[in-house]
């Protein structure tokens, strides 16, 4: 299954699992997502920004490998993506723009946004997608968009949005009421004891908000 072949679907972003490093080595990690697919992760997205591009490579291919029914979207690396057989590249938008980014690779190659500010909305023209946040439990120096917040990015961006920072099962039903296509974890998932129950938890949560 490679990004030439494979269209968008934006069931994937139901439950985006971000991974947060490779402490426990290639396997471990791969163990990890194994268990947040396991529990109903939709999409896996691979960031490591300490690592260099060979070892981000070589875990992608080792995720391509365990999970080959599941997207992967790899953090910043388009090249390292493509190389793979990634289903596509999630942009941080400090760099190269996805409007830029869409003229060079195949049609189908999907491009997620960062979002966090106003002015983020026109840099993510081009994306299949747009990743807004910190919606919840900013980092020091950050400011917490809240829910409200988030809606307002969302309906400012128009496409299909998804809900980072800070999101946890108990949350999870007003940021889908909020217009949330899904929401994207690290900690929640990748830091659990339990992948697959954390995951499974979230999933619930927004089954729950839909009824």
């Amino acid at each position: 299954m490679s990004q030439d072949r494979v269209p968008f679907d934006v069931s994937w972003l139901r439950l985006i699992a971000i991974t947060d490093s490779v402490h426990d080595g290639i396997a471990g990690l791969s163990s990890r997502a194994i268990e947040a697919v396991r529990g109903g992760a939709t999409m896996i997205q691979l960031r490591l920004p300490e690592e260099p591009p060979r070892r981000l490579a070589e875990v992608a291919r080792e995720l391509r490998a365990v999970l080959p029914h599941v997207p992967l979207l790899v953090s910043d690396r388009a090249d390292v993506a493509l190389a793979v057989g990634a289903h596509g590249v999630h942009l941080a938008l400090d760099e190269v723009t996805p409007a830029s980014l869409r003229r060079i690779v195949p049609d189908r190659f999907v491009i997620g946004a960062s979002v966090g500010i106003d002015d983020d909305v026109a840099r993510a023209a081009g994306a299949n997608y747009a990743c807004i946040g910190p919606v919840h439990g900013a980092r020091q120096g950050e400011d917490a968009l809240g829910v409200a917040g988030f809606a307002q990015l969302a309906k400012r961006f128009g496409g299909p949005a998804v809900a980072i920072g800070g999101v946890k099962a108990e949350n999870v039903a007003a940021l889908m009421s909020a217009g949330a296509s899904g929401v994207a974890v690290i900690s929640a998932v990748f830091r659990s004891p339990d992948a697959a129950a954390a995951a499974r938890a979230i999933r619930a949560a927004q089954d729950a908000s839909e009824t």
